[in-house]
């Protein structure tokens, strides 16, 4: 299992550049204000969780990352320069990667024609226009014991794997294009116990090899046991920007429900009644 956020090794600190950095960001739909003046950074190494309740704007958030939908005002930094996401090729171009809740897979196809999906190898020479199959296996089968993703083969048909070895393979195909950021949508979602500490492991390794991840989850169970640093947004507003270390559970909710722990006002934030005692770790049981 992971280890508890205590007993983990200190990840790097925030410091320096950021790989990812959002300033002033804002997004209408016609008359709906999904988000404004957004701020947001995130590092190499490190591991970033993006929480807050429905309609707090975190999807609304990605989609500006992933080039789904561009900000309608605000600045996107990438390794320090400005930069323009308007799509998602030019998210992919930059580093980015993107898992998406629904994973985009394909249940009749194997592991590695789900790893290699509109990127297929052709072989070169004399066989030129043919699918290397050999060399997308070898491949497949590397990535997978560098991540030590736990599959019987990579010619299994993705419908007979678990939740989580689906979720792991997701994640496996987004490392292929050797990005410089990954972005997870609820990994966890829906998996019981045993699969979702498959999945948090998995995460673990990403920020070891260096990359910057942000995870957007409900779950501040599994926030605490692998991320570094915890992002709030509410009402489409930044809520909060904490360090794990140096913040609780209970704090952490009373940022998303915009109480702090004594039952005051967050600035700028409309008040709430503040949570009682021994309240809910998850932003679903945070709602009245």
């Amino acid at each position: 299992m992971t280890a508890p956020a205590e007993a983990r090794p200190a990840a790097a600190a925030s410091t320096g550049t950021p790989v990812l950095e959002l300033r002033g960001v804002s997004k209408r739909f016609g008359a709906v204000q999904a988000l404004t003046d957004v701020d947001f950074a995130a590092y190499a190494g490190e591991i970033v969780a993006l929480v807050g309740d429905n309609g707090a704007g975190k999807s609304t958030l990605v989609k500006t990352m992933s080039g789904v939908g561009p900000p309608s005002s605000g600045q996107v930094l990438f390794a320090g320069k400005p930069v323009s996401i308007s799509k998602p090729t030019d998210s992919v171009a930059l580093g980015i990667a993107t898992v998406y809740q629904d994973l985009a897979l394909c249940d009749n196809l194997d592991v590695v024609a789900n790893l290699f999906l509109g990127t297929e190898r052709l072989r070169p020479f004399r066989h030129a226009g043919v699918i290397d199959e050999i060399g997308m296996e070898q491949t497949a089968l590397g990535l997978m014991r560098e991540l030590s993703v736990r599959i019987p083969t990579v010619r299994v048909p993705v419908a007979s794997l678990s939740g989580g070895q689906r979720q792991s393979v997701a994640i496996a195909r987004s490392l292929l294009g050797d990005p410089k950021v990954v972005i997870l949508d609820e990994p966890t979602a829906a998996l019981g116990v045993a699969q979702t500490a498959q999945v948090l492991d998995l995460v673990v390794r990403l920020r070891e090899r260096g990359l910057c991840v942000v995870m957007i989850s409900h779950n501040l169970a599994d926030v605490f046991a692998v991320a570094d640093r915890v992002v709030v947004l509410r009402l489409g507003r930044n809520g909060g920007d904490f360090r794990v270390g140096d913040v609780s559970e209970d704090q952490v909710v009373a940022a998303i429900t915009g109480a702090t722990a004594g039952g005051g006002r967050r600035a700028g934030l409309p008040s709430t009644a503040a949570l009682p005692a021994g309240g809910p770790t998850t932003t679903e049981g945070a709602r009245a």
